[in-house]
Parts: structure tokens; sequence; C-alpha cells
């Protein structure tokens, strides 16, 4: 194959590929404001580098990427759009009905939206397989459980517009980086929220409790936008993000193609 992205071959290569295999890996992001040096497809670029690049080493196919997400929160912020929970739910169910429909089997859906997109994507994995098509194995991954090594990476917390999906943009697209407004602070969440809020993303913290906030809200606490320091963000800390999350799913890829993974 020339391409690892449908988008980019003719219908003749799918079917080609379809004779050998039938797994393919859906990038889904976002476009909302990632603070004052990020731009606003931080997460969908990041679910593409993500894809590409465990896809190009797994020998599979990628989906165009699904560049709008869960994002109400940040919608204060000139530039975002967002989908309703329900519309996200939607778009997937109908992306995996066509390539179900074409000879796909096997899906991969890997979210860049870090843990914001995850309700919308679980309801809609969990409904396809359990009352739709119960034939096929559907998986959810996202940095959050990919990045193995962020404590190590990192050098502070790590939440919205932060040093690591600053740092992996910066990588893999130098020139979105507005290198020159990297933050230097970390909000105060836990002044905002109380203990129990998760203010470290990639934190080994003690007993968390969801607690949800409004794009109001948001604008007044954080109105930069961004939530953690990015100023210790760098290509090389986001080189190494980004190779420990593609080793990690090319190993899961390599598993879920087997016949009898999750029960297929």
């Amino acid at each position: 194959m020339k391409s690892v992205w449908i988008n980019e071959l003719t219908w003749m290569d799918i079917a080609e590929y379809l004779e050998k295999d039938d797994l393919v890996i859906i990038p889904i992001g976002s476009t909302e404001q990632h603070g004052p040096s990020g731009p606003m497809g931080v997460d969908t670029y990041a679910a593409m580098a993500i894809a590409e690049d465990a896809a190009k080493e797994a020998g599979v196919l990628v989906t165009p990427p699904l560049w709008y997400g869960d994002s109400p929160h940040h919608l204060n912020f000139p530039g975002t759009i967002s989908l309703l929970p329900e519309t996200l739910i939607a778009v997937v169910k109908d992306i995996v009905r066509s390539l179900e429909r074409n000879g796909f089997g096997k899906f991969v859906i890997v979210n860049g939206h870090k843990g914001a997109n995850l309700a919308a994507l679980t309801v809609a994995c969990k409904s396809l397989k359990q009352y739709e098509l119960p034939h096929i194995q559907i998986a959810l991954t996202d940095p959050l459980f990919l990045a193995t090594r962020a404590g190590e990476i990192k050098d502070t917390v790590e939440h919205h517009a932060g040093e690591l999906e600053i740092s992996h943009v910066w990588y893999k697209h130098p020139h979105l980086i507005k290198t020159s407004e990297l933050t230097k602070e970390n909000i105060d969440l836990k002044t905002e929220f109380s203990d129990y809020i998760k203010e470290d993303l990639f934190g080994k913290e003690g007993v968390k409790v969801e607690v949800f906030w409004n794009n109001e809200e948001q604008k007044e606490f954080a109105p930069t936008g961004s939530f953690s320091a990015s100023i210790k963000a760098s290509p090389e800390k986001g080189r190494e993000y980004h190779e420990n999350m593609v080793e990690n799913l090319v190993q899961f890829i390599h598993w879920f193609r087997k016949p009898s993974s999750g029960g297929a």
C-alpha cells in the first residue's frame, strides 16, 4: 500500500487489503482551544500521529480523522467547535456501520481528546457490539491509557494544554506551536474544586471524584485556556511520549488482530 490512510487509496486498494486483513484504526480528536501556544487541533493531530505511526508499523489502515468532539467547556474561546455527545455517538456508529458493510471486522478507536470524548465513545462502542453488530470486535484507547511512561517524561502536572500534549504536537508539527507563548503557571484546580479533583491527568493521586464545569466557569478560572504549565515542553519530550504510545498500541494491535482475540 502506498499509504495507510483510507482517504489516500482507491477502493480497489482497500478491497485488496480486505483480502488479508480486516482491522482499521479510527482517530478521533477535537477542534478546541489549547491555550496561547497550542493550535485548535491539538487533540486531532495527536490521534492522527498515534494512529498513523502504529498503522505503518502494524501494517493496517486508518480512516480519515474526526476533527470534532465533545468540547462544550471550551466554547467561550473563539474557534472551538463542539458536538453534542449524542451527535458524536451517532457519527461514530455511522463510521463503523459503513466500514463493517465493506468487510471490516476489527475497529480500534484512538481518542486524542483525552478523557472528554470517552463517555460518548464508550456508549457508541458498547451499543454497536451489544445490540447491533455482535460479530465485530471494537476497542477504544486514549493517551491516558497508552502513555505508560508519561510520569517519567514530564516535569510538572499535566492537564489541558500542558507540557506533554504541547510537546507531542511540537515534535510532529513544529510550525504549529507558538513557542514564545508557552505558559508558566498551573491552574490551582484544588482550590477551585477541592482535593478530590484530578489535578494531574497522569498522576497517581488518592480518592478522586469527577467534578464538572461549564464554559462560563472554565473561562473564569482558566482565562488563557491553559490548565497546566507548558514552559518545559520540547520536541524531544514529544518524541518520547509519542513513541511510548505507538509501541503500546502496536503491541495491542498484534494481539487484537488474532482470530481468537476478544472472543472473535
